[in-house]
């Protein structure tokens, strides 16, 4: 894997995200109560033997910076790096990212000072454990000159991606859109040739892209050169590619989500806590997924009662009930608070207790969750302060609302209280 370079692609906005990427690049939006979005590609290329790694990204990206620097340093006896390649103004193309092409033809310049055979391009948003070392071994078996990561999926949910059909020798032959009717049925393939029982294969008849790409370094090379006007690789690049070359699929039959919008966010946090068996696990010793050494002290329970969670490290809890939930690092919980199928991303710091002793007497809301607070089906994101006796229920089972000057948006019926909100006592919300 030494002659593989990996491509995370960070760089879009995250307006599907909004508001969780307010202050900070979709890649760094915190995950599992101590992980950020992009601990899992990269860990997945560390676990796969590649450390060559660069993140392309243009929003918001200080805080995904300082999170890469503390987190992936190399020793000085090989090549590896984890670096963030952030949108830049140069003569020849003054514009930013224009698209998953785009953002790669940017750094070309940089790219090819490697001396590489092929380049692994990834995305920073999907939840799942993948070793590249057989993706990019099937590449090379079948003389690809491009591959593309696939996964089966059954009739209901095809007309949600972009699906691709496949001749006898698993080379793609064709892209469709999220088709739907006559559109869908054309697109059915026989999986079987991926590597899938017959069942299955009739259970799932259609492909679609995970947004994992392998290229040989001359042909990216030569098709982002060649057309400088086509600016996204699952849409043009790749689709324009595949009459030309031997564009080849890779079957990955095993967990895999999309969380690129709040309501698969939450939902994709939340399966984390089933038990016996979660749908991905961070507790796989042989592959596993690395983060920020932070060093904080264990979680302090005092008389609380707690199913079916998951709580972060540095956390204080004081005689709270809290059910299938996921709490973050230094997570505060005060009395009778009641939290249910909520996500809390805990804070970036303590507050010292005289300094939150001082709050109270002044009337000011310290950091945490205050006493007698109930919070049911949201996201709390990270320093925010919500006050004594307040109720985040959307009591009105709104689906969607901008109340970014209150604190929270409601997202898919999700409440998402802003970083940084201070959310006063007794508000119901």
């Amino acid at each position: 894997m030494k002659k593989v370079l990996s491509i995370i692609l960070g760089g879009g906005a995250g307006t599907r995200l909004y508001p969780l990427t307010k202050l900070r690049a979709k890649p760094a939006v915190p995950v599992a109560g101590k992980y950020r979005l992009i601990d899992i590609p990269v860990s997945n290329c560390i676990n796969s033997e590649i450390f060559k790694i660069y993140v392309l990204t243009q929003f918001n990206s200080a805080s995904l910076n300082r999170h890469i620097a503390r987190t992936y340093n190399f020793t000085g006896f090989n090549e590896g790096f984890v670096e963030v390649l952030a949108a830049q103004q140069t003569p020849e193309n003054p514009n930013w990212f224009q698209g998953t092409a785009d953002a790669v033809r940017q750094y070309l310049w940089l790219m090819e000072e490697w001396d590489v055979d092929e380049y692994l391009i990834l995305s920073g948003d999907h939840l799942y454990r993948m070793d590249y070392r057989q993706f990019i071994q099937r590449h090379r078996e079948t003389g690809a000159d491009i591959t593309l990561s696939v996964i089966p999926i059954d009739e209901r949910r095809a007309s949600d991606f972009g699906l691709m059909k496949i001749d006898n020798s698993g080379r793609i032959i064709d892209f469709s859109e999220k088709p739907k009717g006559e559109a869908l049925i054309k697109m059915r393939v026989d999986t079987s040739v991926l590597g899938l029982t017959k069942e299955q294969a009739q259970e799932q008849p259609y492909i679609a892209s995970m947004g994992i790409y392998v290229f040989k370094k001359e042909v990216l090379f030569k098709l982002l050169r060649e057309s400088t006007e086509r600016t996204d690789f699952g849409k043009e690049i790749i689709p324009d590619a595949s009459k030309d070359y031997n564009v080849q699929a890779y079957l990955f039959d095993d967990y895999w989500e999309d969380i690129g919008t709040i309501e698969a966010f939450y939902h994709a946090n939340l399966a984390l806590t089933q038990q016996p068996q979660p749908p991905f696990s961070f507790y796989d010793e042989e592959a596993p997924i690395y983060t920020r050494a932070r060093y904080l002290p264990p979680t302090k329970l005092l008389d609380c009662q707690i199913t079916e969670s998951i709580i972060g490290e540095g956390c204080i809890l004081k005689n709270c009930r809290i059910q299938h939930s996921v709490l973050g690092v230094r997570s505060r919980i005060e009395s009778g608070c009641v939290i249910e199928e909520s996500l809390l991303m805990g804070a970036d710091f303590y507050q010292p207790s005289v300094e939150r002793q001082c709050s109270l007497v002044k009337d000011e809301i310290p950091v945490g969750i205050g006493t007698d607070t109930i919070i049911r089906g949201a996201i709390i994101d990270k320093n925010a302060r919500i006050g004594h006796d307040v109720k985040i229920i959307n009591k009105d089972n709104v689906q969607e609302a901008n109340r970014e000057n209150q604190g929270f948006y409601i997202r898919s019926g999700i409440v998402v209280v802003l970083k940084n909100a201070v959310i006063p006592d007794g508000t119901i919300i």
